[in-house]
């Protein structure tokens, strides 16, 4: 009899151990001394898409002169937040309040006495210059702040804070993005992260193993405007998805009448 009980006792300890879940904690970027980093630096700016709001402040010396370029100016501040998946602020920053103008399905803004501007596919540096240049008929060295309003990014699954970021510089990496929403959980697929993006309303899609350093040179290391990227459940997570969610109460009822059967067969 004290055979069968030990070996009741093996069986429930080895349950027990089998649901355990095995945690997916590979290290990130794990060759990074052997990668050689190729990442363009134009890929490291996003380009201005149709239906972004751009804040476009034009100063100068003389700030009478540029009052006609700057539609319902204001010279006060604000604050700028970065926001999480519960609409709390993450960080903020204190930045000028200027006009905005919203790029249009042409992907041109329209500015006072200048009119049309083309802004859809340059970045906001090249946008910039391209304002110096036809202002400077009007201003003596202007100068130009271009700033965007609604750059946002989204993370999803097996993060600790889903939700959409709002990035204020509109400069942003993969690497960053996960940072905003806590990093991964330990149960997120690390070599398989996928990032959308849509492009002038073309889909595209890339996958990122970030236990691959090599992954810095992807072109979805940068992120853009409106990217999304999804975060999947390694194999632990999808087979607890699919085990009786009463299970763990099953094993703990087995391991007390185990328990109670082992102190009456002693006596």
């Amino acid at each position: 009899m004290k055979k069968y009980i030990k070996l009741l006792n093996i069986f429930a300890v080895l349950a027990l151990f089998s649901c355990k879940p095995k945690a997916d904690t590979s290290s990130y970027l794990q060759n990074i001394e052997d990668t050689a980093v190729q990442t363009s630096i134009q890929n490291a700016k996003s380009s201005i898409q149709v239906n972004d709001e751009l804040m476009i402040l034009v100063t100068a010396k003389d700030m009478d002169v540029v009052k006609p370029f700057n539609q319902n100016y204001s010279s006060r501040t604000t604050n700028q937040y970065t926001m999480g998946s519960n609409n709390a602020p993450m960080n903020n920053q204190v930045v000028a309040e200027g006009p905005t103008y919203l790029v249009d399905s042409n992907g041109n803004i329209t500015l006072n006495v200048i009119g049309d501007v083309k802004a859809a596919g340059l970045t906001i540096d090249q946008l910039k210059e391209d304002l110096k240049a036809k202002l400077s008929k009007y201003i003596i060295n202007p100068i130009i702040t271009i700033r965007l309003t609604n750059y946002k990014i989204t993370v999803l699954g097996e993060v600790n804070r889903a939700g959409h970021y709002i990035i204020p510089d509109g400069k942003t990496t993969v690497l960053d993005a996960l940072g905003l929403a806590g990093d991964l959980t330990i149960y997120g697929k690390r070599e398989n992260v996928l990032v959308v993006r849509n492009i002038n309303g073309e889909i595209t899609k890339g996958r990122i193993n970030l236990t691959d350093s090599n992954f810095i040179n992807s072109p979805y290391y940068n992120l853009q405007q409106g990217d999304v990227i999804v975060v999947s459940p390694n194999e632990t997570k999808q087979k607890q998805a699919r085990l009786d969610p009463n299970a763990g109460i099953y094993i703990s009822v087995a391991s007390v009448i185990l328990g109670l059967l082992t102190l009456i067969f002693r006596r």
